[in-house]
């Protein structure tokens, strides 16, 4: 038996040394107990269990290897809700919320909207949208099919079912189809990007993350595909990296998108490019 508070101490000491956060340590404890961090505090000086103890050790090890808290904690939250996250999928990052909310401003409610979301991986896109618009139908695409099951278990697990998940690259499993609204959170990063090597990004699939020798193969697929899948008057919205605005609103153009811009995010950088086909 060790108490909590001995627990969480050791565990922020070797997380320090290994360059991790003291936070990690508790959302990890929080989660082998099955309780809240706050519970944590007010119980500091009760005792777990041996079992309990041993768990939490093997996951602060793997923490301070690098691997992920969402991966650890098999979960991550986006938007209003928790979504399932493993290995096979992108870790939703808070800033894909933007990404949502223009998506969102680009389709009434009610509606009976089509959108799609293409590279859905744990499916946070096209469950936000789904969830803030019921009367739309959104069609999700990825190429993993262990990405689609996880993407399909958050569904079930939400109760959201104006979702449809189907398995193919970017825009192929949409053939024939017209959308109102396309959304992506493409992989943007150059392949050579030593950032590939450092941090949660080692985890990640390469696949979610690089695209190219400047991270822009994608977004290019994904601007020339996807004028033939929207109806007139009907926008693309790209998540990108926030050097590639200038390079993504080109492309934009050059698809023969009208009303291209870039927005920034709340560290002003340039990180989502829509453009509208006339």
């Amino acid at each position: 038996m060790a108490r909590i508070e001995a627990l969480l101490r050791d565990a922020r000491a070797h997380l320090n040394d290994a360059g991790g956060e003291a936070v990690d340590a508790e959302l990890l404890l929080a989660h082998v107990l099955d309780r809240t961090r706050s519970w944590l505090y007010a119980h500091a000086g009760d005792d777990a269990d041996d079992a309990s103890a041993q768990a939490f050790a093997a996951l602060v090890q793997r923490r301070a290897a690098g691997e992920p808290v969402a991966y650890l904690l098999g979960t991550r939250g986006f938007w209003r809700f928790d979504l399932a996250v493993t290995a096979d999928t992108l870790i939703p990052r808070p800033e894909t919320e933007m990404l949502v909310e223009l998506a969102l401003q680009r389709i009434p409610q009610p509606s009976p909207a089509r959108a799609a979301d293409l590279g859905t991986g744990s499916g946070a896109i096209a469950l936000a949208i789904a969830s803030e618009r019921p009367d739309a139908c959104v069609v999700a695409t990825d190429a993993s099919e262990p990405a689609l099951a996880v993407a399909r278990g958050n569904a079930a697990a939400l109760g959201i079912g104006n979702v449809e998940f189907r398995h193919g690259d970017w825009l192929a499993p949409l053939a024939g189809e017209r959308f109102d609204l396309i959304a992506s959170n493409p992989p943007y990063i150059a392949d050579g990007d030593a950032h590939l090597a450092r941090g949660d990004l080692r985890f990640e699939p390469r696949g979610a993350l690089a695209s190219g020798i400047d991270g822009l193969d994608a977004i290019r697929r994904i601007t020339a595909d996807a004028p033939a899948h929207l109806r007139n008057g009907g926008w693309l919205l790209v998540e990108h990296g926030w050097e590639q605005g200038a390079a993504v609103r080109a492309l934009f153009e050059s698809a023969g998108f009208v009303d291209v811009t870039t927005e920034r995010d709340l560290e002003q950088r340039d990180r989502v490019t829509l453009g509208r086909k006339p």
